[in-house]
C-alpha cells in the first residue's frame, strides 16, 4: 500500500492514440491488484466517463474539483473497481476559467496534494494543446504517453508532445515541476515498418537530449480485444486472460506494463483471479 498517492497523467498532443483505453485499462488492472485507484477524466469529450458503468454518480466532476480545489462531491464509483471524477464541461468553459486565474494551471496539482484514500490517480487528457492539458500534465508525478508506430505519430511525439513539456518546465518555480515522461508504443501491428519505427523511437529516447524521456519495453498490440472490451464496458485483462500465438494476451500486456511502471506490484495476484479460483474450489 502506497505511503503517498501517486498521480500519473496519460497525455499526448494527438487524439486517437489510445489515451483513454490505456487510462481505463491500467486503472482497472491496478484496482484488481488491490490498489485504491481513482480515474480523472480531463478531456472535454468524456470518453473515460463512459468507459465503465457508474454505480454511484457524484454531484460534481472535474469542474468542481479544479474550481473549488476540493474532492468533496466529485467522486463517482464504477463497476470496474476504480473510482472516477467525470468530465462535466462539454462547452469548454473550464479552460477559459483556468486561463483567467493566476494559479489556474497548478490548481489540480494542489487539490490532489490533499487527497486521501487512494494509492494511484490516473488522469486522462484531451488530444490537443491547451489549458486543460497543461493542468493535467503539471498535476502528474510522472507522465505516460501512448505513441502509434507511424512516422507521422513519431514525429508529432518528438516535436509536439516534447515541445509541450519544454514549454511547461518554468512552472517548476510555482512548485509544479514536469514529471518524467514514459512513452508506450500503442496499436503495434506485426508489420516490419511498425517494428522499425518502434526501434527508432527507443534509440532516439536514449540520446542525452532526451534525458527526461523513456520508451517502455512493453508494447500494446493492435488486437480486437481492446475495442471489444471497451464495447462490453469491462476491463480488457478480464476480457482476454489468455490467447494463442506470439502476441501476448491483454492480461499479460497489462501485467508487463504494471511491472515497468510499478515494479513493487509485479508479483501481486489479481483479486478477480483469486475470487474465480475460490469459486471453482468451493464448487
Amino acid at each position: 500500500m502506497s505511503v503517498q498517492t501517486l498521480v500519473v497523467t496519460v497525455c499526448s498532443t494527438k487524439g486517437g492514440v489510445g489515451k483513454t483505453t490505456l487510462t481505463a485499462n491500467l486503472g482497472a488492472f491496478l484496482a484488481d491488484l488491490g490498489q485504491r485507484t481513482l480515474l480523472i477524466d480531463a478531456d472535454v469529450q468524456p470518453a473515460l466517463s463512459r468507459y465503465y458503468p457508474i454505480t454511484k454518480r457524484a454531484e460534481g466532476g472535474i469542474t468542481r474539483l479544479i474550481t473549488r480545489g476540493s474532492m468533496d462531491g466529485t467522486v463517482s464509483t464504477t463497476e470496474a473497481g476504480c473510482d472516477l471524477v467525470i468530465s462535466d464541461d462539454p462547452s469548454g468553459e473550464l479552460e477559459n476559467w483556468i486561463l483567467h486565474q493566476p494559479d489556474g494551471r497548478v490548481r489540480l496539482k494542489y487539490a490532489l496534494k490533499q487527497i486521501k484514500g487512494y494509492d494511484v490517480v490516473l488522469i486522462d487528457t484531451r488530444g490537443a494543446v491547451g489549458a486543460i492539458q497543461d493542468v493535467a500534465v503539471l498535476a502528474g508525478d510522472f507522465l505516460l504517453s501512448p505513441i502509434k508506430p507511424s512516422m507521422l505519430a513519431a514525429q508529432a511525439f518528438a516535436a509536439e508532445t516534447i515541445g509541450m513539456l519544454e514549454r511547461l518546465r518554468p512552472m517548476q518555480m510555482l512548485g509544479a515541476p514536469v514529471g518524467h515522461l514514459y512513452g508506450v508504443i500503442s496499436m503495434l501491428d506485426r508489420s516490419a515498418d511498425s517494428r522499425l519505427i518502434a526501434s527508432e523511437l527507443r534509440r532516439e529516447s536514449k540520446t542525452p537530449s532526451r534525458g527526461a524521456i523513456s520508451i517502455l519495453d512493453t508494447t500494446i498490440p493492435q488486437v480486437t480485444a481492446y475495442p471489444a472490451a471497451s464495447t462490453a464496458q469491462i476491463p480488457v485483462h478480464q476480457f482476454e486472460r489468455a490467447r494463442r500465438g506470439p502476441t501476448p494476451s491483454a492480461s499479460e500486456t497489462m501485467r508487463s506494463l504494471v511491472g515497468e511502471l510499478f515494479p513493487e506490484l509485479l508479483d501481486r495476484p489479481l483479486q478477480s483471479e483469486m475470487a474465480k479460483d475460490k469459486e471453482a474450489h468451493d464448487g
